[in-house]
């Protein structure tokens, strides 16, 4: 199947919130994750799922089917910063594979792959950046 990013509307019973994802499809019930979810730490670029659909029309997660095989870090980003500040980790991410993205204007997430090159706290001393980092 060709990869193609949609966006689907999912209800999540224990939080009994709803919500929207992107996924790429892999079959009629099933996606991967194409970014991070904000909210449900488990749900991050990568991550494979099966849904149902309720009887609302919206998809209910049944089962994750597979980890994301990236590790996922999320920092508090300070206003001090600008984007241009951290872009250099974010495109290094990207080159070598991995994944970025920045929610409200002060949550950075990144995604490492497994091989990445560089050891990611130490670009960031270099940088002099100091985030602070969301641990679950």
């Amino acid at each position: 199947m060709e990869f193609k990013e949609m966006e689907i509307w999912v209800f999540d019973k224990r939080e009994k919130s709803r919500g929207n994802l992107y996924v790429e499809p892999l079959s009629e019930n099933e996606f991967r994750m194409s970014d991070n979810d904000l909210l449900n730490c488990r749900l991050t670029k990568g991550t494979e799922f099966r849904t149902r659909i309720n009887s609302n029309g919206d998809h209910e997660i049944i089962k994750i089917l597979k980890d994301s095989e990236f590790t996922t870090r999320r920092f508090l980003l300070s206003p001090t910063y600008k984007e241009s500040d951290y872009r250099f980790l974010g495109e290094e991410l990207i080159k070598q594979g991995g994944f970025w993205q920045v929610d409200f204007g002060g949550i950075l997430t990144i995604n490492i792959p497994e091989f990445f090159e560089f050891d990611v706290d130490q670009v960031m001393k270099e940088l002099d950046l100091k985030f602070t980092e969301i641990i679950e």
